[in-house]
């Protein structure tokens, strides 16, 4: 587009050209061109729309019309254009006023188209990656930013800040998505691909479309909140609802596409080679595939929201499908194994899952044949027939199931109801319950509480029962009342007998052998028809309560009892005594003389305790054989019982005494004294090692003759047996001593000890072996040895030597350990050092003499020899 100018000559000032008459006729001519020319041209651009649906159309549009634009605008800035216009204006021209409206019009047109380029092309980036990226995911990533520009755009525009400019261009944006989104999910492919990586397709399509309705709303609240004067209220209809539409198809293919696999996953083709049919498999895989065969051929685009009625068919009839293959499937699976609803008994059960599966192709067949275009089609007579047949199959499988149900209560029911109320089993080995052997149970089958839950919910599936069943089913609150009670009574009962041991069997026999012949009723009499159940029970309770009393007071005798046994058994028979001013020890007689004094007492106490005993015995013949005579025959086993349980208590006595015993004198603890001593020619110990162990064995004894004074009972009784006169001066008291002393254990903790104090002392005489290399000292005869030295008339310096050996033994002696502990008895050295120091003294003494004696003699003899001389 190029203004013509103007051929006349223009030089010279505007006001002289503007006064000829020709120069200004010649310029109107051309500005009436120029006119027409711009006003042709803007009316051009007015009317020029985008070449296409999508937004970069717009852009490509605003480009265009700004060059357009900018040639025009441009030419008239050239000083010609300028000069004419200042003639024209300085001729007054009419003319003038007319061209200078264009002008502005064409001044301000293009300015707009210089202010939209620039903004639009702001938004060029991010539209050409909705338009040409490769995936869905590019579209969601470029979504947020390209209406975040968007916002921008808006809030810094001065012409597309307004409704008019923004929602086209707007609906353009959302056309572009619709379309990209399509050719993702492109139906024609999409059936044929991997289920997974189809689902992942729509998911990410439905995703972004969603996306885009999000961001834009999010773009709304941030327009609000930036303090614009123009907020974001355009039409979310017009932007919305055809990628709303397309949003719901992609949910829908998804749900088509989940189905599938998860019918697929039903049936994988691992399954034909462990089925016994594997041609069904291969059959029902067949009908998976015809399902989803009419998504593959659609003979219109689903995302045109045109054919909504259409594909509304296609879904409807899939779903058809869909529902009575699965149905179809989930009981063929479950025929042998239906799952049962909370509660439901195994027969109604089962035919209530069936009745709830045909309800739900019931329901979907209702809803299949209101819409005759469905059932016109071929796969739509298919799809009944399908359902008629599964219906029929449904129904057989019900008829069976409650004709099995019915034959087989009418045969079970009366035979159950002759059972008796308890059943008894005899135990090989002793049982917790009974100790003879005898166990209660309660004998009401779970075949009937069965039947009365299926009685029940048959009648109220609306199917008859049998008369017999319904009788007992209304009676089923009397039963549950009856079983509970009777399991009561029996759980206390067992609880009963457990608590008693063998003895208190023995001794409330007559008790026990009386419950036993009421609770025999209810195991040969008595049957579930019977009228007398309830009396039955009463009369049990009563009973088991009686013997639950007495056995409460026998079992508080028995602790009695038990707590003097345990006061018994726990005494301690071996008190030693204490150091004397925590160094002397006490020496070995008095040692074991202390222990026999506290030992006296001791068996004072315990027999005190003992003798205690019969009397409360006699207290329970009172309550059970209404005696207190100590002797009644009913309680002789009982008698016997606790004589026993007597010698067991003596018998641990005397072992764990023993034991404590025998510890102590392991132990490293100097518990008494003995002396080591010289006892010319040997050094020996006192009192010796054979009289320790004489004290020991005594101590022993006097142990285990403790038990002497528990005076044995009389035969049957719990009298103690009055002293028998063998001989004229000779009375025999018969004690637990004879029995407790021939306990092996007993035997065995006494030649223990015997054997560890021999060797205690044992050890402690091989201590004083190193006293011999003093022997010297003590074993010769100092007068013939004193002789001998004598006759030998040995010289001084030998004197010496012997001199010097006595006192060096003297001086070692004093350097000697004089206490050596071993396990439970300290050795005092000292007097057997001080007779050893004694006796090196006295040849100290002896040859100090000699040598006096000797040299006096030689000095008298000298004395002779110098007077002779």
């Amino acid at each position: 587009l190029k203004l013509e100018m103007p051929t006349i000559n223009l030089d010279g000032e505007v006001t002289v050209l503007a006064t000829v008459p020709e120069v200004v006729q010649s310029l109107k001519s051309c500005a009436v061109t120029w006119q027409k020319l711009i006003s042709r041209v803007l009316e051009e651009q007015l009317e020029k729309v985008p070449q296409g649906n999508g937004p970069l159309a717009e852009i490509d549009l605003w480009r265009e019309k700004n060059a357009t634009l900018s040639a025009l605008a441009e030419q008239i800035k050239l000083p010609e254009v300028q000069k004419v216009l200042e003639i024209l204006q300085e001729a007054e021209s009419e003319f003038t006023e007319d061209l200078l409206i264009v002008l502005n019009d064409l001044r301000k047109h293009h300015m707009e188209a210089q202010d939209n380029v620039k903004f639009l092309s702001t938004l060029e980036r991010h539209l050409k990656n909705l338009s040409t990226g490769t995936g869905a995911d590019v579209i969601s990533n470029t979504i947020p930013s390209l209406l975040n520009a968007l916002r921008m755009v808006w809030i810094m525009s001065r012409h597309y800040n307004k409704d008019e400019r923004m929602v086209p261009l707007l609906e353009r944006i959302s056309w572009e998505i619709s379309v990209r989104v399509r050719k993702v999910v492109d139906l024609q492919t999409l059936f044929r691909e991997d289920i997974a990586a189809a689902k992942m397709k729509v998911t990410e399509a439905k995703a972004t479309l969603e996306q885009w309705k999000k961001c834009y709303f999010i773009t709304c609240i941030q327009v609000e909140e930036s303090g614009s004067e123009r907020y974001w209220k355009f039409d979310a209809k017009r932007l919305f609802e055809k990628t709303d539409y397309m949003a719901s198809i992609c949910q829908e293919l998804h749900d088509i596409f989940q189905v599938t696999e998860e019918l697929y996953n039903i049936f994988i083709p691992e399954l034909t080679t462990v089925t016994e049919n594997p041609e069904c498999i291969s059959e029902l895989w067949r009908e998976i595939n015809i399902i989803i065969s009419p998504m593959e051929d659609l003979s219109f685009d689903p995302f045109n929201m045109e054919n909504a009625r259409d594909w509304e068919l296609v879904m409807e009839e899939f779903r058809e499908d869909v529902t009575v293959e699965i149905v179809k499937q989930i009981f063929v699976q479950n025929l042998k194994a239906p799952p049962l609803y909370k509660n439901h008994p195994p027969v109604a059960g089962a035919i209530s899952w069936s009745r709830s599966l045909f309800r739900r192709i019931q329901h979907t067949i209702i809803r299949f044949q209101e819409v005759e275009e469905l059932l016109a089609t071929e796969r739509g007579k298919e799809v009944k027939q399908m359902y008629l047949q599964v219906a029929k199959k449904m129904k057989e499988y019900e008829d069976q199931k409650y004709r099995q149900w019915r034959e087989r209560t009418e045969h079970m029911l009366p035979s159950l109801l002759k059972d008796t109320l308890l059943t008894v089993s005899f135990a090989v080995e002793e049982p917790v319950t009974t100790k003879k052997g005898i166990c209660f149970a309660l004998n009401f089958s779970p075949e009937i509480q069965e039947i009365i839950i299926e009685t029940k919910y048959m009648e109220q599936l609306g199917l008859p029962v049998p008369e017999m069943a319904r009788y007992v089913a209304l009676q089923e609150d009397k039963y549950l009342r009856y079983t509970s009670k009777l399991k009561a009574m029996l759980d206390r009962y067992h609880k009963l007998m457990e608590m008693m041991n063998e003895a208190e069997t023995k001794l409330l026999d007559d008790y026990v052998q009386e419950l036993w012949r009421i609770l025999k009723a209810g195991h040969k009499r008595l049957t579930w028809k019977s009228v007398g159940i309830g009396e039955f029970i009463v009369q049990c309770t009563q009973t088991i309560g009686k013997l639950e009393l007495l056995v409460h007071y026998i079992h508080n005798i028995s602790e009695d009892i038990n707590s003097k046994l345990w006061s018994i058994e726990s005494t301690n028979l071996f008190k030693f005594p204490r150091s004397i001013n925590g160094d002397k020890l006490p020496g070995a007689k008095e040692f074991f003389d202390d222990v026999k004094c506290e030992q006296v007492k001791d068996v004072e106490h315990m027999v005190r305790k003992y003798s205690a005993i019969p009397q409360l015995l006699i207290e329970v013949e009172g309550r059970i054989a209404h005696t207190n005579s100590g002797k009644s025959p009913k309680l002789a086993s009982y008698y016997a019982y606790w004589e026993h349980r007597i010698y067991q208590v003596l018998t641990q006595l005397i072992v764990k005494n023993l034991q404590v015993f025998n510890a102590t004198v392991l132990a490293n603890v100097p518990l008494l004294q003995i002396e080591a001593v010289l006892s010319v020619p040997e050094v020996t110990l006192q009192p010796n090692a054979s009289e320790i162990e004489k004290m020991t064995v005594q101590a022993i004894q006097d142990c285990v003759e403790v038990t002497k004074s528990f005076v044995r009972w009389m035969h049957g009784t719990c009298i103690e047996c009055p002293p028998q006169h063998v001989k004229a001066d000779e009375v025999v008291t018969f004690s637990f001593y004879s029995d407790v002393s021939q306990s092996p254990l007993i035997i065995e903790q006494a030649v223990l000890i015997t054997q560890n104090i021999h060797k205690l002392l044992a050890s402690l005489n091989e201590y004083l072996n190193q006293w011999k290399r003093y022997d010297l000292v003590w074993k010769s005869d100092k007068g013939t040895v004193l002789d001998r030295f004598a006759a030998e008339k040995p010289a001084c310096v030998i004197f010496d030597e012997h001199l010097q050996f006595y006192r060096k033994v003297a001086q070692e002696v004093t350097q000697e350990t004089l206490i050596k502990d071993e396990q439970f008895i300290r050795l005092q050295l000292a007097p057997l050092a001080s007779a050893v120091q004694e006796n090196a003294r006295s040849w100290v003494m002896s040859l100090g003499k000699l040598l006096n004696e000797l040299a006096r003699e030689e000095l008298f003899r000298l004395q002779d020899e110098i007077q002779v001389g």
